[in-house]
Formats: structure tokens, sequence, C-alpha cells
């Protein structure tokens, strides 16, 4: 029987894939879709950063339930609720798109994006041993790399018919949840032989199941620590880029093309900077890695701000593609890390409790640099994201060279 089961991992992985790619046009496709929106529900600048903020706190306060029960009673009862909530987000917005009602809808929308992401990102550590990187890459590449892909059309389709486009999303990303609820399915702890390249086989799972820790367990010790405040550092600059590259290149006169540029090539490099960042870490270890990439990121943020100031508008579009290209690889990696430093048999609530570092990155990403922006001015802010990437990364970058 495993052997069926064995040769259809990768469609677990495609549907994951689909499913988290489409949920993440909240999150990817939000450049575009913010100008609308704020247009349809009279939202101020600030307000809309807050909308932003609010569905980033959702998104990662519904990942560690979904863990739980994924981790207890497989991945279908929550991929269900991921499909109900996706739609409800986008179909409200278009239905009600007014200030008090957004909070509401991208709330909603947010927890379905953390509920599918959250087991989406988990599906290829229990199916996968030899080529784990491989396919967790590949699922963390679809959450960006499909907003990359239907950012074009968002954008001409949402000025043009606003409610049509957001009631099309709410089918799209509804639908593809709802095929992975019942295609993603969870390996039995002894079906798997060590020669499949699967996860487990029974006595590996009986080890893992002795030696694991759960997550109160994990957050007694001083590595988690250290991983999470890299994680919280890589989503607020992030973030923050997401959040406001379109506004910014407005901001500082570039063209409505170069603008939607912009948000396209930031769902790009955010897609291709997890396969390399993946790839540079077999060779240079994965904590090692990511805070390295934090580190770049801090600079390419300089880079972005120097760009635009000079006039330089289509490098002002690359490096804001560079930066996100560095910023992901923490996305890729730290699954697998977290599955195993701290074992297999918790890995979804585990992981969710790392992904509430989204939290407060989307709180530095939305809110903060929003009030930052109009006490500071945009490059300021920019440039307070980059000195923070830069520091903490050369901390972290620091203290896992000596301990390696």
């Amino acid at each position: 029987m495993f052997d069926g089961l064995r040769d259809r991992r990768w469609r677990f992985v495609a549907s994951a894939a689909l499913a988290v790619g489409l949920a993440g046009t909240y999150q990817f496709a939000w450049p575009v879709l913010r100008g609308p929106i704020g247009a349809q529900s009279g939202a101020s600048g600030p307000a809309l950063g807050t909308v932003f903020t609010g569905m980033i706190v959702a998104q990662t306060l519904a990942a560690f339930p979904a863990g739980w029960i994924r981790d207890r009673y497989g991945p279908r009862l929550p991929m269900l609720v991921a499909t109900l909530f996706v739609v409800i987000g986008y179909a409200g917005t278009a239905i009600a798109p007014t200030t008090p009602e957004l909070y509401l809808w991208f709330a909603v929308g947010g927890a379905g994006v953390g509920i599918a992401y959250d087991v989406a990102i988990n599906t290829p550590s229990r199916w996968f041993r030899t080529r784990r990187g491989l396919a967790t890459g590949a699922v963390s590449m679809a959450f960006s790399l499909t907003s990359f892909a239907l950012i074009p059309f968002v954008h001409r389709a949402v000025d043009a018919a606003f409610a049509t486009t957001m009631l099309a999303l709410a089918a799209a990303a509804g639908a593809a949840s709802l095929v992975a609820a019942f295609v993603i399915r969870d390996p039995r702890p002894a079906s798997a032989a060590p020669s499949s390249g699967a996860a487990s086989d029974g006595g590996e799972a009986t080890a893992d199941a002795a030696t694991a820790m759960s997550w109160r367990s994990m957050i007694e010790t001083r590595g988690f620590w250290l991983l999470y405040t890299v994680f919280v550092v890589v989503n607020g600059v992030g973030l923050m880029v997401i959040e406001k590259v379109v506004t910014y290149a407005g901001e500082l006169g570039l063209s409505t093309a170069e603008a939607t540029a912009a948000a396209s090539i930031v769902a790009l490099g955010q897609g291709s900077g997890v396969l390399a960042g993946g790839a540079a870490s077999d060779k240079l270890g994965a904590e090692r890695t990511v805070a390295a990439s934090l580190f770049l990121t801090g600079f390419a943020i300089v880079g972005v701000v120097a760009a635009g100031r000079m006039g330089f508008e289509w490098a002002f579009v690359a490096l804001a593609g560079v930066t996100m290209f560095f910023r992901s690889p923490a996305f890729g990696i730290l699954p697998g890390v977290v599955s195993e430093r701290f074992g297999r048999t918790y890995s979804g609530e585990n992981y969710g409790v790392m992904l509430t570092a989204k939290l407060w990155g989307g709180v530095f990403g939305g809110t903060a640099t929003s009030l930052l922006v109009l006490r500071i001015g945009w490059s300021a802010t920019f440039l307070v994201g980059a000195a923070l990437a830069i520091a903490v990364g050369a901390v972290a970058l620091v203290v896992f060279v000596r301990s390696s």
C-alpha cells in the first residue's frame, strides 16, 4: 500500500503548493490591491497599513491551533476551515469594502492563509527525508510566485471591476484549498521503508516520538529564541517592503508601470530566493544561511532607497526583488530546522509557534512603519528597516558561526 502512496508524494506537494499559492495572494497581491481597496473604502494610509497588520496577526495566530489539530487529527479538518476563511475574506471585501468591515474581512482571510500555510509547509517534512529541502522549497516558492504570475492580471482587473475581481480571487483560493483538503494526507508512522526516501519508518518514528520536544520544551532553549528573533526581523522588513513598495514608488515619482513591476518582482524575488537559499544551506548550514541572508537583506534595502532617491527607476525595481530574494530563504529552511532540532512528532505545532514571529513582523511592517512614514518620511523609514536587518543578521551570523 505504501508504494502507491510514495508515488503520490509529489501530488501532495503540488496540491499544497497550489492551495498556499492562491491563499498567498492576500499577502503578495496586496501592493496592487491596496490602492483600489483604499479608494473603495475611503481608508487612510495608516488605516490600510493596520488592515494589513491585522491580516498578518490573524495569519500567525491561526497557524498554531491549525498545527496542533493537524498533528492529532490529520490535515483535512484544518484545510476545510482554511477554505471557508479565504472565501469569506475576499467575498466580504467585494460586498462590503468599508473601512470597519475591512478589518474583519482581512482578519478572517488572514486566518485562512495561516491555516493553509501551516498545513502546506509541513506536508513535505512528513513525506520526504532525502528531498525534504526541495519539496519544502517548492511549497514555499509557490506562496509568492503564484502572485507574481497573477499580479499583472489582478492589477488590470481590480481597477476595472473591483467586486468581480475580489469574488474571482475568493473562488480561486477557496477551490484550491478545498482540493488540498481532500488530497493531502499524512503517512502512518510504520508505513515507510528506509530505502523509500520517505520521512520515517516505524523504528525512526518511535525514536522521534521518544526524543521530540513539545512547544513548551522548545521555547525553553536558547537556540529557539535566537532563531525566533531572526524570524521576527525577516518578517518585519520583508512585510514593510511588500506592504509599501508600490506606494513608496509612487512617492518617488515612478510610473504606474514601474510600481506594478516592483510588486511583481517582489513576489518573484521571494519565490526564487527560497530555492537558492535552500541550496546554499546544504553547504553553509541552515542557521548560518538564514542569518547571512538577513544581513544581505539590509544592504539590499539601502540599495532600494539609494536607487529611488537618485531616480534610477528600474534599479529600484530590481533591488526590491533582490531584497526579497535575500529575505526569503528562512521560509524554506526553518520548517526543516524545527523538524530536525525538535522532532517531527510535534512539527506542526512547533512551526506554528515559530510562525508567531510573523505577528510582530506584521506589526512592524504594517502599522509601525506607517506611523514612521508620517514622522520621518519614506526613505528614512526604509533605512530604519535596513539597519535593523543588518544589526540582527550580523549578531546571529557571529553566534551561529561560533557554535558550529
